[in-house]
């Protein structure tokens, strides 16, 4: 029997993959501050100390910090040292075993509405923290022989982020979205967590993971919304002023530490950049995704 360690697996991503692996008769060790879903638990604070592994074949690394916070900041620092030195840290634990890096594709340089991006994309001049962190984070797994997996914009269940952002924007039953709706990639975590398992016995090196088709932004929206029952109209904001907008909640934010801006430049090309990951080099190794968005709403819509 297989064995993986899955760090972070009390997290969104990660709990997604510990159970996963579960379902699929692997020994699961969950490796983490807090318990994750099924398997064995071994404490590990990502910001201090090397895990202990024990006798896992596989490692998938999904603990991170997450968010975004203000430049200079201390919660940046913070979670530089989960990011960036967390990764070291278990790398070293890891010692020689295949290790999965869950990334991000925020590692990506900024391109224009409607690129496809493959992963030979620069990895630069990321909008945010986050995207600098994992960005240097991912350099040193990839120097370790890792396979990096870059989803872009996880959703599904558990979602801590992504739709309760989307859902706490509407006012007034109105939805206003930054420049034009276009072709975007998202993922759902389902589609992640299968990939992580897949990806143990793939080359090393980065891999782009998404649903098996873009969608159209303004209606992919409006569906969520739809299934979570709320009604709004959805209006656009032209981009330069949207991310005029978001320097000033940044700039305001700076005056009460410890909280996130309401809106920020890297919410903002996100949504109004919309960029298509070409996820040809996973499906060169045999990975279709098997989950949609529409499929998730239909449940969603279903338990409400």
């Amino acid at each position: 029997m297989t064995t993986v360690a899955v760090t972070g697996a009390a997290g969104f991503c990660g709990s997604h993959i510990a159970a996963l692996a579960a379902a699929r008769g692997m020994d699961v060790v969950c490796v983490g501050r807090r318990p994750g879903p099924v398997g064995r638990q071994v404490f590990w604070d990502a910001s201090d100390g090397v895990p202990d592994l024990g006798r896992a074949d596989v490692v998938v690394h999904c603990a991170a910090a997450v968010g975004d916070p203000v430049p200079g900041s201390s919660a940046e620092a913070a979670m530089h040292t989960v990011n960036v030195g967390g990764t070291a840290r278990l790398l070293t634990a890891a010692a020689g075993r295949p290790v999965v890096w869950v990334s991000s594709a925020s590692v990506y340089a900024p391109a224009g509405p409607g690129s496809r991006i493959g992963e030979d994309h620069p990895v630069r001049d990321q909008v945010n923290a986050y995207g600098r962190t994992k960005a240097a984070g991912e350099a040193l797994a990839l120097a370790a022989g890792a396979v990096v997996l870059r989803p872009r914009a996880v959703y599904g269940d558990g979602d801590p982020h992504l739709v309760p952002r989307l859902l706490s924007r509407v006012r007034a039953g109105r939805l206003l979205l930054p420049g034009r709706d276009g072709e975007l990639s998202l993922t759902s975590v389902a589609n992640l967590a299968d990939a992580a398992l897949a990806a143990a016995g793939w080359p090393p090196g980065a891999y782009n993971i998404a649903d098996p088709v873009p969608y159209r932004r303004d209606q992919a929206i409006r569906a969520v919304l739809d299934a979570h029952g709320v009604r709004a109209r959805i209006g656009s904001l032209p981009e330069p002023v949207a991310r005029a907008v978001a320097r000033a909640a940044e700039t305001a934010a700076r005056l009460r530490p410890g909280r996130e801006p309401w809106l920020t430049r890297y919410a903002v090309a996100q949504l109004a950049r919309g960029v298509v990951l070409d996820v040809s080099r996973a499906r060169g190794r045999g990975w279709r995704a098997p989950h949609t968005l529409d499929a998730y709403l239909r449940e969603v819509s279903l338990r409400r």
